[in-house]
């Protein structure tokens, strides 16, 4: 049974194998043959080629039995201000006080699951499940870049203006994208330290 679907005559998308950190899973890709990019969502894994794609399907297989990092996971801080307009919602939602929400989503070390909605976008895993809130009913048309917020399992900083729909708790002060690209890169172990 084929485990990947084809994406025009250049690109295959296939199931992403659980277990396996992001960043080996885009280390082990990239090392297939005629691989120019790769793409990693929550749970799928594109992959596009410089020519047809001949693809074995041991390769795939193999991906399953990945378990850690070609490399050692960068550790960030990222300073947060948690003076978001919907911290007050938030609490009000878990039944705690602004201070816990704060003290609960500072404490967490979040790791980058994926990256994408926006250059810069990183999905961040790893929040506490009492903070877990389903997105807002009605998005807004304009979050503002530096923005922290979190939505299901997820937090994330929003690195440009742009609308959203995730429940704003604070922001962060510096940029997530800038002349070198991303702030944050898959795998990597992300804390947020209160700054006032």
């Amino acid at each position: 049974m084929t485990r990947y679907t084809m994406l025009g005559d250049r690109a295959l998308r296939f199931a992403r194998p659980h277990g396996a950190s992001p960043r080996a899973l885009v280390d082990a890709v990239r090392a297939w043959p005629g691989v120019v990019d790769v793409v990693i969502a929550k749970s799928d894994i594109a992959a596009y080629f410089d020519r047809e794609p001949a693809i074995d399907e041991e390769q795939l297989v193999a991906l399953d039995t990945l378990e850690t990092d070609t490399g050692v996971a960068r550790e960030i801080e990222l300073p947060a201000i948690y003076d978001g307009p919907d911290l007050d919602d938030v609490a009000r939602a878990i039944s705690r006080s602004t201070d816990d929400v704060r003290a609960l989503h500072a404490a967490t070390v979040f790791v980058v699951e994926t990256m994408g909605f926006a250059p810069g976008f990183a999905y961040l895993a790893g929040l506490p499940e009492v903070l877990q809130l389903p997105r807002r009913a009605t998005p807004r048309p304009r979050v503002p870049a530096g923005s922290l917020a979190i939505a299901a399992a997820y937090s994330a900083v929003y690195p440009f203006d742009s609308p959203g729909g995730w429940h704003l708790i604070g922001r962060v002060p510096v940029a997530m994208f800038g002349p070198d690209g991303a702030r944050l890169q898959l795998g990597d172990r992300v804390r947020f330290v209160e700054v006032r």
